[in-house]
């Protein structure tokens, strides 16, 4: 059918629907076969009103013949069948590299999250009209980019799937440390990643990387609740009372985790992120973490996914395994790479380890360029602070 609009305006219908009966009915026993049926009634009464698509109407009436044949026995998990390939095919489709990242984020949250577009334009603090037209431009350029409702094979697949993983580590990202605003995270566009990854899991249970993914954002989604203060002010992870970390989501991120390692081969770039969370959340105090182990997984990490910001992550454990000395030598390295121009966490990860050498002042001037670098309100007012300790002659933590 190619019509994304058309396949929203089904889904909403059928999501409007079970929000009217369920309450009275029950939850059925499979509510995702529910869902699709009620789907495929609707897509039935349009299509009867399309002269345009009566030669679809006649196919599909070929397909509903084909089905009746299937036992009653069978026919709940065909149908869970088509809700799941369906939802894929739309994960590729959202995802699409010939769209903008924006637009794929945008489009993504609208068709699989769920969203309203008032929802997503509160989300990522930009106006409602400038969401609106990323989604119409989006339809629009997939339309004209005759862009078919399937899954792709091959080659294909593993770029789609890079593309697919790359949007929902995005939408968690921005839910876990908001680029901007006055809150420091926004709890919801974790949850809707999360689930997001956990459908694709089981819709594609044999790429490790799937699972790498959702073993990430499990195990970094369990410090939520640790993360900000009474005031909502930023918790930093040495800081973090450790018993509000959420066991459960830990022991499936470290499942997921075991699956990715389960399936063979090297680990991917989401798989070493997961490792290194798990490295975090094995330990029960910050001095039992294993940094040498992290920084190992840096290294390997930086061989198949080089990047500065991976560089300075590198910095910060090479730092705890080996001294601030070696990790400042390693930081320095980086101040002349243009992408890090702007970007806050350099001068932060800097300041921190000219604070621990004693180099206070200079640490002070670090920490007050990070605070004007910063677009959230939140992390500027502890940047802020850190820079006051260096004044006092405070080590900041």
């Amino acid at each position: 059918m190619r019509d994304v609009g058309l396949a929203e305006e089904l889904a909403q219908d059928a999501l409007v629907a079970a929000l009217e009966r369920w309450p009275e009915t029950g939850i059925p026993d499979k509510p995702g076969a529910w869902l699709m049926a009620t789907a495929k009634h609707r897509a039935i009464d349009l299509l009867r009103r399309s002269k345009r698509l009566e030669r679809k109407h006649e196919q599909l009436g070929r397909e509903l013949e084909t089905q009746q044949e299937i036992a009653m026995s069978d026919l709940d998990g065909a149908l869970d069948d088509d809700i799941g390939d369906d939802l894929l095919r739309l994960m590729f489709i959202a995802c699409h590299p010939v769209l903008s990242t924006e637009a794929r984020v945008a489009l993504t949250l609208r068709l699989l999250g769920g969203l309203t577009t008032d929802e997503i334009a509160r989300a990522f603090l930009v106006g409602e009209a400038t969401v609106a037209q990323r989604i119409v431009r989006a339809k629009r350029t997939l339309s004209e980019a005759r862009v078919p409702f399937e899954v792709p094979r091959g080659d294909e697949l593993a770029a789609r799937l890079s593309s697919v993983l790359e949007v929902i580590y995005l939408i968690f990202n921005e839910g876990y440390a908001a680029t901007a605003g006055d809150d420091w995270m926004r709890p919801a566009l974790c949850e809707d990643a999360l689930r997001l990854g956990r459908i694709l899991a089981e819709l594609a249970p044999q790429e490790p990387e799937v699972h790498g993914l959702v073993a990430l954002m499990e195990i970094q989604a369990s410090r939520s609740g640790a993360r900000t203060g009474p005031a909502g002010e930023p918790v930093l992870l040495f800081d973090q009372d450790r018993a509000r970390w959420d066991r459960i989501l830990i022991r499936r991120g470290l499942a997921a985790l075991g699956r990715a390692e389960q399936l063979g081969g090297a680990l991917g770039p989401y798989a070493l992120q997961a490792a290194i969370a798990a490295c975090h959340a094995r330990a029960r105090t910050p001095d039992e973490t294993d940094w040498a182990r992290i920084a190992a997984l840096y290294d390997a990490l930086a061989q198949i996914a080089p990047s500065p910001v991976v560089g300075l992550n590198r910095a910060v454990a090479v730092s705890m395994a080996f001294g601030p000395a070696a990790g400042l030598e390693l930081v320095d390295a980086l101040t002349s790479e243009p992408s890090l121009r702007a970007y806050h966490l350099l001068p932060t990860v800097r300041g921190d380890l000219l604070a621990k050498l004693g180099r206070l002042g200079e640490a002070r001037a670090e920490f007050e360029r990070a605070a004007s670098l910063t677009r959230n309100a939140r992390e500027r007012e502890l940047l802020l602070e850190r820079a006051a300790a260096c004044v006092r002659g405070a080590v900041p933590d």
